[in-house]
């Protein structure tokens, strides 16, 4: 019989492996009894035959030792033994070994046909033999009974010595099949929950990374901006605090209202950071695991789902800048001293939150780098309305300024990828670089997931 999956799974616990091809040492030792036992009783019978037809009864014997002795082969090779079991029938003997090796026949992988044809084989040699042998023993006691009654009694007795092993190792092996599908379903789901967990953290951890990643841009467009006009102003306050007192005024006065303004973003953003639910995930260490995998796969989809165009995530929710705000955007730039001109292209329409603020930030990002690397220069900030998009573009000429005459801006190099990030988030198109006058230029191209709507009046 081959090896069965509740004897694999027995070596895989750590069980000890039998020789040979046994799974377990007492599978061995079981079928050394069985194998026993059955050659003595071959044995017996065997010597009991010989000298029933006149042949020595040791020749018997030696005949029976061996023919028992097979049963020890039954997991290896179930069909020789059967077939020793049919040969030695007609002898009278085996009853054991034809039990035990149809039972083992039927239990192992061997193909239905082959059982099916042995145990016919089995069924016509016990029957016939019976047959013959009550037959024989009635005769012998002056009884002879009807052809009928000795025939059912030869068939009842082929049939207990058949049937039973059969049916019961059909039983059995198909037992054995069904739990080693069961459990190799069992294992199949847990490896997949395993690879779904490990999904579900990587997930995770890629949307707390892009969360950081977007509280950096934001961190970065709010306070970028706003303390670059201030340093501007500052700059104009200290120049002019002398010889113009009244614009020295006006400048302190846009001074305070810019950071107020720098302090008003950064609250609303601190507050959604205190509630954001995707921050709380990381911090939950003395729960479960089955309880955090689930809180981590959670956050994971909904970050997923909201960056795929689903449900806005919370910091989306707070009111951000939009495309009706760039005419204040610019007078802050030009109070600031720079000469900006804003031309608008098409008729103006309203669209999608993610869109108008993106749209905002890059003017609002292109202008800050005007006031960083080319104090002086005039700027034009166009924006074209078309079918499905908006078009935006930042212009500025050459620095009338010599080098190191401006207010001495830090730039940390993120505002052009912050940008580009954006647009690219939106499945838009980003394009920035030097001009040929010496100035530079920001070109930015934002499609509109929804159509557009006429903008109220």
């Amino acid at each position: 019989m081959t090896t069965t999956g509740a004897n694999t799974d027995a070596g895989a616990r750590g069980a000890p492996a039998g020789p040979w091809w046994w799974g377990r040492r007492r599978s061995l030792v079981l079928d050394a009894v069985l194998a026993l036992e059955s050659a003595l009783e071959c044995m017996v019978e065997g010597v009991s035959f010989a000298r029933e037809v006149g042949l020595p009864g040791a020749l018997g014997g030696l005949i029976g030792l061996p023919a028992g002795a097979s049963l020890l082969l039954r997991r290896r090779w179930p069909v020789a033994v059967v077939l020793v079991s049919i040969a030695i029938t007609p002898a009278e003997m085996g009853y054991l070994l034809s039990i035990v090796a149809l039972y083992t026949l039927a239990a192992s992988e061997v193909p239905r046909r082959i059982i099916g044809a042995l145990s016919g084989a089995s069924l016509a040699g016990t029957l016939i033999v019976t047959y013959a042998r009550f037959d024989k023993d009635m005769a012998q006691d002056g009884y002879h009974p009807g052809m009928w009654l000795v025939a059912v009694f030869s068939v009842v007795m082929a049939l207990g010595l058949t049937a039973p092993p059969v049916l019961l190792g059909l039983y059995v092996g198909a037992r054995r099949r069904l739990v080693e599908s069961l459990r190799e379903r069992a294992d199949g789901l847990e490896r997949e929950l395993s690879l779904l967990a490990d999904r579900a953290e990587e997930r995770a951890v890629w949307a707390r990374n892009e969360e950081r990643t977007r509280i950096a841009r934001e961190m970065h467009d709010v306070v970028a901006h706003r303390v670059s006009l201030m340093v501007v102003h500052a700059a104009a306050l200290q120049a002019v605090a002398l010889k113009d007192p009244e614009k020295a005024s006006r400048n302190a006065a846009l001074v305070g209202d810019m950071g107020r303004q720098a302090l008003t973003e950064l609250r609303e953003m601190l507050g959604v950071l205190r509630t954001n639910p995707v921050g709380a995930v990381g911090t939950d260490g003395g729960s479960a695991r089955s309880e955090r995998l689930a809180a981590v796969a959670a956050a994971a989809s909904a970050r997923v789902r909201a960056s795929a165009g689903g449900a806005e995530a919370e910091a989306e929710a707070v009111d951000g800048p939009c495309l009706d705000g760039l005419e204040d955007l610019v007078g802050q730039s030009r109070a600031a001293g720079m000469a900006v001109e804003l031309c608008v292209q098409g008729e103006e329409r309203s669209y999608g939150a993610k869109v108008e603020r993106t749209a905002y930030r890059v003017v609002q990002e292109a202008l800050t780098n005007v006031h960083k690397h080319a104090p002086g220069a005039k700027a034009v900030v166009r924006v074209a309305h078309r079918e499905g998009e908006v078009a935006l573009q930042v212009e500025n000429g050459p620095s009338d300024l010599g080098a190191g005459a401006g207010p001495g801006l830090p730039s940390g190099g993120n505002g052009l990828v912050g940008m580009r990030e954006r647009v690219a988030a939106l499945g838009g198109v980003f394009v920035s670089g030097v001009t040929d006058a010496g100035g530079f230029r920001v070109s930015a191209v934002i499609p509109d997931g929804r159509s557009g709507l006429p903008a109220a009046t």
